[in-house]
């Protein structure tokens, strides 16, 4: 961290609902480093100025974490990327160090597989179907075609016409995406034989959001994932849960990330103390 009062936060629009203040403040508060995080709340025409204001000597600002929808938009405004994130093509974590230049990393895609890990789901040889192909989509799938236990197919569908195509052919410049296939609808996603299904949208987030598939393509020992995480449980999540399902919310996805997001700002590996004070914060707010 900076000897001077330095600010992090998020940036997004929406990020009202964001949790991760909760968590980052509570590990500045433990390690008594004088910084503090909070949120940019950005329509997409106050980018440019934002990211120009981050260059000046005077800027407080020293790390940033990036949401929805600007994942992938930022990245024309970095100076140079992580490896892994340029493979993404998606950034969720930006370092500014004290020369005002920006490197950006991707801790999406290792949190989700922690998360994995967490909750003992075998990806190998698996069915995914992935419904949204934003930034979390992409790095999802980065991770899944990286590791050596990659699933037997991954189909990914998008509302917004080719989009998935358009994610699927920008990865595959960089990434062996050979079991990705895109859906041309809901139900090409097959989700009646899938082992995973992920909602990587934001449909769920309000209270009157409907359920994005048929609740009778959920079925026993499928495990379904929702990268949501307020509220708790989403309807998409509860109609799984009710046909039997395996769900989690992408509570402690967002948890790993951030802790990898926080060890790029802080330069340091985190104690399991302070990992365990930033978790118990983001589970205590998400209960409100």
């Amino acid at each position: 961290m900076n000897e001077r009062k330095s600010l992090y936060g998020i940036v997004g629009y929406p990020v009202e609902h964001s949790l991760s203040p909760l968590m980052h403040n509570a590990a500045f508060k433990e390690l008594g480093v004088d910084a503090s995080y909070g949120l940019f709340s950005l329509e997409e025409q106050a980018l440019d100025g934002f990211f120009q204001k981050l260059r000046a000597d005077d800027s407080e600002i020293f790390g940033l974490n990036v949401t929805v929808p600007y994942k992938e938009t930022v990245i024309k405004y970095m100076d140079r990327l992580s490896p892994f994130a340029e493979k993404v093509g998606a950034v969720n974590t930006i370092v500014i160090d004290e020369k005002r230049k920006l490197t950006g990393y991707n801790t999406d895609a290792p949190g989700f597989l922690s998360h994995l890990a967490e909750i003992g789901f075998k990806t190998e040889e698996k069915k995914v179907a992935i419904i949204g192909a934003g930034g979390v989509s992409r790095a999802m799938i980065a991770a899944l075609c990286l590791i050596k236990e990659r699933p037997a197919s991954i189909r990914i569908y998008d509302a917004v016409k080719n989009k998935a195509e358009d994610l699927i052919d920008d990865l595959k410049r960089r990434i062996d995406v050979s079991i990705v296939k895109a859906a041309q609808s809901i139900d090409d996603l097959n989700i009646e034989i899938a082992d995973f299904a992920i909602n990587a949208t934001p449909v769920g987030m309000k209270k009157n959001d409907p359920c994005l598939i048929d609740p009778q393509m959920f079925h026993p020992g499928m495990h379904v994932y929702d990268v949501i995480y307020r509220p708790a449980e989403t309807i998409f999540l509860k109609e799984a849960k009710v046909r039997g399902a395996q769900t989690a919310n992408g509570l402690a996805m967002l948890y790993y990330q951030g802790v990898l997001a926080f060890q790029h700002w802080a330069d340091i590996e985190l104690s399991d103390d302070v990992k365990r004070i930033m978790r118990r914060c983001l589970e205590e707010g998400a209960c409100r």
